[in-house]
């Protein structure tokens, strides 16, 4: 079965500011991994911004792009945080904020030109931000007896796993992470050394 184990995401925080009809919109990205982590740059960005009308957003989290939600703040329906969740799903993104706080310059800007304005204001944001792609990694943990060290290291190596915390004794523990392309692969081979535990994270 075909599948992929990489995702596309944005590797720090980028702004821009747009300019309609006298309304200034200020966009803001982040990248983010978790629902705590948003709650966190909206409240940053409603403090220093206390004077906006409007701090309209989406965002997308996790790999199978799942988990995602739009928020107009009040403008009419659909027209902020849904064009701006288009922009992150027409870019492919994941573990993404984008919030576009809008100052009113005093002009009503009607239902289509609200959402030309926070299409603009995400799609401009998404063009600053420097994009890279991530693999879905598997995290492990495996204990087993010192006499297996040695076939666990050079296993690990060659499967191309990330070592994340390690503990020699007479019993050994070790965790890691893996791509999700190789690990069942290393799964199979890791069960093959008697008397090896391995633990999924």
């Amino acid at each position: 079965m075909l599948f992929s184990d990489t995702f596309l995401t944005i590797e720090k925080p980028s702004e821009i500011s747009f300019k309609d009809k006298g309304s200034k919109f200020l966009a803001f990205a982040f990248p983010v991994e978790n629902e705590l982590q948003i709650k966190e740059a909206l409240l940053k960005l409603k403090k220093e911004h206390p004077g906006a009308n409007h701090h309209c957003y989406a965002y997308r989290l996790g790999a199978d792009k799942l988990n995602f939600r739009a928020n107009d703040d009040g403008e009419p329906g659909n027209t902020a945080g849904r064009p701006i969740l288009g922009q992150i799903q027409s870019s492919d993104l994941t573990n993404i904020l984008i919030v576009v706080v809008r100052y009113f310059g005093g002009t009503l800007l009607g239902v289509s030109g609200l959402i030309h304005a926070y299409k603009t204001s995400a799609a401009d944001v998404i063009k600053q931000c420097s994009i890279v792609e991530k693999h879905i990694l598997f995290n492990y943990r495996i204990q087993f007896p010192f006499e297996h060290l040695n076939d666990v290291m050079k296993l690990l190596k060659q499967m191309d796993c990330k070592i994340t915390a390690q503990q020699f004794d007479n019993d050994c523990e070790i965790s890691f992470s893996i791509r999700k392309a190789n690990a069942e692969a290393c799964e199979e081979k890791l069960k093959k050394l008697n008397g090896l535990k391995l633990n999924y994270q």
